[in-house]
């Protein structure tokens, strides 16, 4: 069975939930569905190893977040998720003032390295101040004119859409080092 190492680098801004997103996922498939405690891991126990088989080989996802080290500047990336706090509009705007630039002008690759949109903290969209929510269809058009692969959305705590969002990652990392790679064939996809 053919193994493959993939790199795959979570950028976004801090508090954002990449590394509670992590924690979780961490813990395993059964533990997606948010029943158990979160036990956050530590940015220097980077990076993040996940064995994977399926029916096209063995993968080892290797997750890296921006948080730490700041080596993370160095890294070649399969996959790239550049992640957003739903319940924060400044997270939203810093998608593409910020995260798409850094990715475009840090990896040379860009054009061709797969690119996710990742809306976190679910389960805060209901409990913020109605004009600072994003609501799905806002961030689905950003990730549109970002020309990202594919939009998700999902809450860590709660566990609500966390599978089928590790699920679409996973699933666009062994594409991304396959013969034809991991990008969409065009437009952003909604999952």
């Amino acid at each position: 069975m053919e193994e493959h190492t993939v790199t795959i680098l979570l950028l976004g801004d801090e508090r954002c939930g990449k590394t509670t997103f992590l924690s979780r996922i961490s813990q395993g498939r059964d533990n997606l569905a948010g029943r158990v405690p979160i036990h956050l891991l530590k940015d220097m126990d980077q990076p993040y190893v996940f064995e994977i088989r399926s029916r096209k080989g063995k993968y080892r996802f290797e997750f890296h977040d921006t948080s730490s080290p700041e080596t993370w500047r160095l890294l070649e990336p399969n996959l790239v998720v550049i992640c957003f706090d739903i319940s924060q509009r400044l997270s939203l705007i810093n998608l593409t003032r910020v995260w798409v630039k850094e990715f475009r002008t840090t990896f040379p690759a860009g054009d061709v390295t797969p690119m996710l949109v990742l809306g976190l903290k679910r389960d805060l969209r209901s409990e913020t101040d109605p004009n600072g929510i994003i609501y799905p269809q806002e961030a689905y058009a950003v990730a549109q004119q970002m020309r990202a692969d594919k939009y998700m959305e999902c809450s860590a705590v709660t566990g609500e859409l966390l599978p089928e969002a590790f699920d679409d990652i996973c699933r666009t990392a062994v594409e991304s080092v396959s013969e034809h790679g991991g990008q969409s064939e065009g437009g952003c996809q909604v999952m």
